[in-house]
């Protein structure tokens, strides 16, 4: 069985209500924007929300998290709980305030994606105006991302992470 969805305007009259709000994103994007009151519990660290009796309502960005790990959140409330239909995205639509702080730096996954783009590009374009050796950067980084997608262990999201500009994000 599934948790219950809610809709942004519902989420808010509950937490007007003294329901707990639980953004499972990671931490890095919760720092960049967040719900106001949310407590962040980033999915791989949730257990059993222990000493939480008012009902929770789970959310992450677009809603594809909490619905596809609707069984594992049930599993971690003892207590009534939902999934915020559509997630932050969905409450900003709604036009419901958030908390955004643009110092802190782009998420980690945004930040693989523009490197490994960027050096994929780069590769096909020294490829082919400089020597065709450097078609072998691109097949570098699309193997690593193969590997990364099979394995779960991205290393240049490790390297991305220790780097200075990331080392800003505070505990929210």
């Amino acid at each position: 069985m599934s948790l219950p969805t809610i809709s942004p305007s519902d989420a808010e009259r509950l937490i007007a209500q003294g329901a707990t709000l639980i953004d499972i994103r990671e931490p890095d994007e919760h720092a960049r924007e967040r719900i106001q009151g949310a407590r962040n519990v980033p999915l791989q660290a949730l257990g059993k929300l222990s000493g939480v009796t008012d009902p929770i309502i789970f959310h992450c960005r677009a809603g594809t998290r909490t619905a596809d790990n609707a069984v594992r959140l049930k599993d971690g409330a003892a207590c009534e709980a939902y999934l915020l239909a559509g997630g932050i995205d969905a409450w900003k639509q709604a036009g419901l305030p958030v908390i955004a702080d643009r110092s802190q730096p782009i998420e980690i996954n945004r930040q693989v994606m523009i490197a490994a783009g960027s050096l994929v590009l780069l590769g096909a374009l020294l490829g082919s105006l400089v020597h065709p050796g450097f078609y072998a950067l691109s097949g570098l980084i699309g193997a690593g991302l193969i590997f990364a997608g099979l394995s779960g262990w991205c290393g240049l999201a490790k390297l991305l992470g220790v780097m200075p500009w990331n080392q800003r994000t505070v505990g929210i």
